[in-house]
């Protein structure tokens, strides 16, 4: 369990969008966020929480994951894949990223993490303003066959503004989200100047020298502005 000391976080998320769901008729509930967005390198990653009793206690210290730190994050894993009815973790790689945009590599991490999960909910509830699982965004031919998942049933789909600071399942999923990109980007095997342990493949300083000497690998995301500026001849 993660210990804070005399620090609490300033919103505590709750289960009222969740029991809002369930008074609609939604039975099993899943929460959804993504980590990675705005990441250079890397992939884009997808938690899923599903949850079907309400009246299970949340684990204490649950709340957006960028309010903790990274032990504090580890900490939280067994006791959220424990309250859980099921959980899973999906990625749209750096290539995905650059074929579809980043829009439709969330919806198919998502996808992915919701058919890792072995659940179909009845309900979804998405962090930020837009459904990220909306027929449009997997219209590809080549991976409708991967999301055989979304014929047998089609879930409701909340967005919620701030869903991680305000839904406890969207915090938990945020959390695991969150701890296996972190883990993922130790173990891609990119040169240690690249410093992915600790800046996980967003622009810090150590990054950009990094990318100065040795230009873009191949987890870097190529189609991005920024690119051009390191790709060698």
């Amino acid at each position: 369990m993660a210990r804070y000391g005399a620090w609490v976080p300033r919103i505590l998320p709750s289960l009222e969008i969740e029991g809002e769901l369930r008074r609609e008729g939604a039975q099993v509930i899943a929460g959804v966020d993504e980590v990675g967005r705005g990441a250079w390198a890397g992939p884009v990653s997808v938690g899923v929480v599903v949850i079907d009793d309400l009246e299970r206690q949340v684990p204490t210290g649950v709340c957006d994951s960028k309010m903790l730190t990274r032990p504090q994050r580890t900490a939280l894993v067994p006791a959220i894949e424990s309250w859980a009815a099921a959980w899973g973790i999906g990625h749209a790689s750096a290539r995905e990223c650059d074929v579809l945009g980043m829009r439709g590599a969330i919806a198919v991490a998502t996808s992915r993490a919701i058919e890792a999960s072995g659940l179909v909910p009845d309900a979804i509830i998405c962090d930020g303003p837009l459904d990220l699982l909306g027929a449009e965004t997997l219209a590809v031919a080549a991976l409708t066959a991967e999301h055989a998942w979304r014929r047998a049933r089609a879930p409701k789909v909340r967005a919620v503004v701030k869903g991680d600071q305000h839904c406890a399942s969207v915090a938990a999923a945020s959390i695991l989200a969150k701890v296996a990109r972190d883990d993922l980007m130790v173990e891609l095997g990119v040169p240690a100047e690249f410093g992915f342990e600790s800046n996980a493949g967003y622009p810090a300083p150590k990054h950009l020298q990094a990318l100065e000497h040795f230009g873009l690998t191949e987890f870097h995301r190529q189609s991005w502005s920024f690119a051009e500026r390191y790709r060698k001849a």
